[in-house]
């Protein structure tokens, strides 16, 4: 058994059986990815996926960085065929360029907008479905409602991930102070529950204007090893790549970078229809390039120069990200650490 069949078997069986059994793409939980770079000065890059044209350029990048990579469906619940269609689409653009490097798939952030028992036996039923389409960790936001009412919805949410070990992050209420106290009293209140998160993320807005304020950024990241959990930065993009250094060295273990890549996908399509994505963006007051991903399947199909310049510009965009990030070399080292620890 070679190193790619050994790590094969560590892949989620819900993943498996959505790809199927011979599928030599290792599509794996990020949850394996952390024990392999534990002591790496990197953090895990996930990428958001607006346009499916874009994934053979960020899958290329993986492969010339020879870095781990995650790929983030933003909108996974914007219809019912959604999950499935992007994890089919990842694969599928893996499989054809015999991508061989770690990846796993991430659904959301999404949206917790209340906590009634309506709206959470619908989201319940959506994150089974998104859990049978083969992703392996969900992300969900909580900004939006409070400490006590955000507790009670992780409580009723999170069968669908936990009863097939799979990676769960968590976006805390927004606080009215101190992100720090939000997720200790968040995280507090799940402890009793034994609710395994794996992440919690704050948005890069938190973390202050311009370059970050390294001193709150080690706050979480000492609030989280003390919960048994990683810190997570998402919504990069302003200053990124620049600033994606101090994250890595301040301990945060995953980075959701938006940066240029929304900009790129939507820049894709011809100006009067990206003029209609924009129009309804503001509509619903939504970045244009968030939308695109709910809209992709209603617009008109990119034509072959189209589709080459998005895979160009994003393997460029995605190349810059990796290495910023610390992620070059990772593939190779996490799949021989993982094929010789295994059984650990």
């Amino acid at each position: 058994m070679n190193l790619l069949d050994k790590v094969l078997t560590l892949r989620p069986g819900n993943t498996v059986a959505r790809v199927g059994a011979g599928s030599r793409v290792p599509l794996l939980n990020p949850r394996e990815l952390l024990r392999a770079l534990e002591r790496a000065p990197a953090a895990l890059p996930c990428l958001p996926v607006q346009a499916k044209s874009a994934l053979p350029g960020l899958l290329r990048a993986a492969r010339a960085e020879d870095a781990v990579l995650g790929l983030a469906c933003p909108h996974p619940l914007s219809d019912r065929g959604a999950p499935e269609r992007f994890v089919l689409a990842a694969h599928q653009a893996a499989a054809e360029a015999e991508h061989a490097r770690p990846l796993f798939l991430q659904a959301g952030p999404i949206r917790v907008a209340r906590a009634d028992a309506d709206t959470l036996d619908a989201l319940r039923d959506g994150i089974y479905r998104v859990v049978d389409a083969g992703f392996a960790l969900v992300s969900l936001d909580l900004s939006r409602v409070d400490s006590y009412a955000a507790v009670e919805a992780v409580n009723a949410l999170v069968a669908p991930v936990t009863e097939r070990e799979l990676a769960l992050e968590l976006t805390a209420p927004a606080p009215s102070g101190d992100w720090a106290d939000a997720y200790r009293t968040l995280l507090e209140g799940l402890r009793q529950w034994h609710v395994p998160v794996d992440f919690i993320r704050v948005p890069e807005a938190a973390l202050g204007e311009g370059e970050p304020d390294v001193a709150r950024l080690r706050t979480l990241v000492d609030l989280a090893t003390e919960y048994g959990t990683r810190l997570s930065v998402g919504e990069a993009g302003a200053l990124m790549p620049d600033v994606l250094p101090t994250y890595v060295a301040s301990g945060v273990r995953k980075v959701d970078c938006v940066g240029g890549f929304e900009r790129l996908a939507l820049d894709a399509w011809p100006a009067e229809v990206r003029a209609g994505v924009e129009e309804k963006a503001a509509a619903a007051g939504l970045p244009a390039g968030q939308l695109l991903s709910v809209l992709e399947e209603q617009l008109p199909p990119l034509d072959d120069a189209a589709r080459e310049k998005l895979e160009a510009l994003s393997f460029m965009e995605a190349t810059d990200v990796l290495a910023a990030l610390g992620a070059t070399r990772t593939g190779q080292t996490s799949l021989r650490f993982l094929a010789e620890k295994r059984g650990d």
